[in-house]
């Protein structure tokens, strides 16, 4: 099953082997019960669920399955430490920063133990685991920034941990309480957390994290009445019902972060050898499980060739295997649901006349893993340049001038990311100023900051994560005016 290519992956490169950081040996995973008021419960149903290890199939444990009774005494808690004479409400904003601060410790104390679960949850490789004026009176206004109240926050399974700390830094630091839900397929980070939290000192009620289904707890979560806001990362078709649920509920706030069919377009001015490499980073990083994937690649006709030449000579230089060796670049699929319809839509391709150029299928008949993929001559109305894959597959297609392929580019229902590779900066910023995306990449790929806000145009969801817009998502802005006194 195993592939080995010629180098390792990012960071890993700069380090002698013997200095790389190795997994931890995990006999048995600590913390399978749901986390609510800052203890451990088993579920109000008793069923449990396994998480599995995609690398193998392996059941790695069995973990406690919430359900709405589960939510219901962890919104229960929140509204418990979100009171005004809570604890956590009366506590200075200060001590809210040394509490993140203390969790931030320790959760670089545990950074192996987290890689290493992620990893096993996920397939993911070791490394990359690791590493205003009123008429003529006069009015003194003044304005409060308040939490809303209970935030639910239901977290995707490509980035279980990165996603978590997306949500929760931003509605602790603004006081509010949170109600998690985990990914069913990737747990085990979150409920860590949820032992950090209790180490770090915070109050009980205002973290809790309730595994489950997106059925059963996460439908939970969007509809409940004592839940004030909701966030939600995933799939535009979950997004839409989250929004729904949100809706007729109580109209409780909801930040989206959903699908992407992300357009890069490569001038014939670039770096070209740097464009590939960029945006084969973009196109295979995680197995191409991610919502900035580099989906569809716009490449000017007359470096097309070359652009495909090099694409299939550095994809050879992808390493397939075991995520949990240090030397692996490429891991499997989460699960058989998602490597089958990858699958289908590679074959798609082929039936619909794109060129297979690398790739195209699975690695051994057993097991989750699928090749790095790259297809050439892709037109603009098949399956392939339409549908988000969420899968290791690059489809490449060939454009003449800047006014044609900006048009393509934002002929589509989404708006996540996009990227341009071009020397001329007159190009870049008239490109980038065009295309319909929340973020933009110039000569780069993936390049995230939590300084720089993060979110999506059209169906790619609303509201912003990381940076200060962020802290907007998690906070009421309240108006406060008084009427000054002229003799004063």
């Amino acid at each position: 099953m195993a592939q080995r290519g010629t180098t390792r992956n990012g960071v890993a490169d700069k380090i002698p082997a013997s200095d790389l950081p190795q997994p931890v040996k995990i006999q048995q995973v600590r913390y399978t019960k749901i986390f609510i008021n800052n203890e451990w419960h088993t579920s109000a149903s008793g069923r449990t669920f396994p998480t599995r290890n995609p690398a193998t199939g392996d059941t790695i444990c069995e973990v406690q399955e919430a359900d709405k009774e589960d939510v219901d005494k962890a919104v229960a808690a929140a509204k418990a430490a979100m009171q005004l004479d809570s604890a956590w409400r009366k506590m200075e904003p200060p001590r809210r920063g040394r509490l993140l601060h203390k969790l931030a410790d320790l959760v670089e104390r545990d950074r192996k133990l987290l890689a290493t679960l992620e990893t096993l949850d996920t397939g993911k490789p070791f490394l990359q685991a690791f590493f205003t004026d009123l008429e003529d009176e006069t009015y003194l206004c003044l304005t409060r920034h308040e939490p809303i109240g209970i935030c639910g926050a239901i977290i995707p399974w490509n980035f279980p941990l990165l996603m978590l700390m997306w949500k929760l830094a931003p509605a602790l630091s603004c006081g509010n309480t949170v109600v998690i839900k985990p990914a069913e397929q990737t747990p085990l980070t979150a409920l860590h957390i949820g032992s950090l939290i209790k180490e770090a000192g915070f109050p009980p009620g205002v973290v809790n994290i309730i595994p489950g289904f997106g059925s059963t707890a996460g439908a939970a979560i969007a509809s409940h009445e004592g839940i004030d806001k909701v966030a939600f990362t995933g799939s535009t078709e979950v997004g839409q019902l989250i929004k729904e649920a949100a809706a007729k509920s109580n109209l409780k706030r909801v930040t989206l972060e959903l699908g992407g069919k992300n357009p890069c377009i490569v001038f014939a001015d670039c770096d070209l050898q740097m464009a590939v490499e960029e945006i084969q980073k973009g196109a295979f990083y995680n197995q191409g499980q991610c919502c900035t994937a580099a989906s569809r690649v716009f490449v000017q006709d007359r470096i097309y060739e070359e652009f495909v030449r090099r694409s299939i000579e550095n994809a050879k230089k992808i390493v397939i295997g075991d995520p949990l060796d240090p030397q692996t670049t490429h891991g499997p699929q989460i699960d058989q649901q998602q490597f089958e319809k990858i699958i289908g839509l590679i074959e798609s391709g082929k039936k619909e006349g794109a060129k297979l150029e690398y790739g195209g299928g699975a690695v051994g008949e057993k097991s989750l893993f699928i090749h790095p993929t790259i297809f050439s001559e892709v037109k603009d109305s098949m399956r392939i340049a339409k549908e988000e894959i969420f899968g290791p597959v690059l489809c490449i297609f060939s454009f003449k001038s800047k006014q044609e392929v900006i048009e393509r580019a934002n002929n589509s229902q989404y708006g996540l990311v996009s990227a341009v590779f071009t020397t001329s900066m007159d190009r870049a910023l008239s490109v980038s100023g065009a295309l319909e995306t929340g973020t933009v990449w110039i000569n780069c790929y993936n390049a995230m900051h939590v300084q720089t806000p993060f979110g999506g145009y059209k169906m790619s969801g609303n509201g912003r994560e990381l940076g200060e817009y962020a802290l907007a998502e998690y906070s009421e802005v309240k108006t406060v005016t008084f009427k000054m006194n002229d003799s004063m």
